[in-house]
């Protein structure tokens, strides 16, 4: 990939499908993400190894993660709330684990059940795990742009816990606009200090379009040098936690933008609007993603005939 280019990670089958009412077969996951495989996606947040009670969803990632069809240089990420959850992803061959933890007290709380503090602590401990196994890590920073509950998340408290996390020896560091909070200029000034402890190849920004910024942020965080960004397919997914919170930002949406504006992202478009507009079909309702409704740019249209 060279410096110009975007890593785009699709997130739709973990952080999409996990808050979707309807129950997607296993043997739909597996097609969609070797669909998604074969579209060029270099990495793929499969699922989440958490208790299949807290997450009905996503009872079936180990099986998942064997039915799936394994592309040469594509890394098959599965997210991991402790190290339960660590024993049986390294089972399922997973190519890399994530792990999440809030900035906020009052939003680890309600989504964890525990403080931050003791969120990092369990990390410690899922990273004995998984030492010597060959499977990558990385944490993201749920609520870095801010909070539902508390508000703004202060800059120095965000880069705290990357720190830690790098204490850890946790190789990959996500900031994550968790219920759509952020803007472009808050983006552009946490992202660049991101940068001074986190390498533009090992940072990943996740930003969800509940305020209708997500693009605008990935502009922004573009701008002062990032490089990875997660999004999902359709626009799917959200925050549990947040009212009213839209989902993330849209895989083909933003790869239309990238391809648009000359950037390279080594994805398949046509096949993206393809499935995104399959997947309807797979949740049962009409998924956000604008490009799959109206076609790229350069799909012209015929001339109106005169009456």
């Amino acid at each position: 990939m060279s410096g110009d280019a975007m890593l785009i990670q699709e997130v739709a089958t973990r952080d999409g499908f996990q808050i979707e009412p309807v129950f997607v077969e296993t043997a739909d996951k597996i097609a969609l993400i070797d669909a998604l495989s074969a579209a060029g996606f270099s990495r793929i947040e499969v699922s989440s190894f958490v208790s299949p009670k807290a997450v009905p969803a996503l009872r079936d990632a180990a099986e998942v993660f064997a039915g799936i069809t394994r592309r040469p240089g594509t890394v098959y990420v599965a997210l991991v709330p402790n190290p339960k959850g660590a024993e049986r992803a390294l089972a399922a061959k997973v190519d890399e684990i994530n792990l999440v933890a809030s900035v906020s007290e009052t939003h680890n709380r309600a989504n964890m059940g525990m403080t931050p503090a003791a969120s990092i602590e369990g990390f410690g401990k899922i990273m004995e795990a998984v030492k010597g196994s060959g499977v990558s890590t990385n944490a993201t920073v749920a609520t870095a742009f801010g909070c539902p509950f508390e508000g703004d998340q202060p800059a120095d408290k965000v880069m705290a816990q990357v720190e830690r996390y790098l204490a850890l020896g946790v190789e990959n560091v996500t900031l994550a606009d968790t219920t759509g909070m952020a803007n472009p200029r808050q983006v552009e000034a946490l992202v660049a200090r991101a940068l001074t402890l986190v390498p533009a190849s090992t940072l990943t920004l996740h930003f969800h379009n509940t305020r209708g910024l997500g693009l605008a942020n990935v502009l922004a965080a573009y701008k002062v040098g990032a490089r990875r960004f997660d999004a999902a397919l359709g626009g799917l997914g959200g925050c549990p936690f947040a009212p009213g919170a839209t989902g993330n930002i849209c895989t083909e949406d933003l790869a239309n933008m990238a391809e648009e504006m000359g950037i390279a992202t080594g994805l398949d478009l046509e096949a993206l609007i393809g499935l995104s507009r399959d997947l309807p079909r797979l949740v049962g309702h009409d998924v956000p993603g604008q490009v799959a409704k109206a076609g790229r740019p350069c799909d012209l249209h015929p001339i109106p005939q005169a009456a």
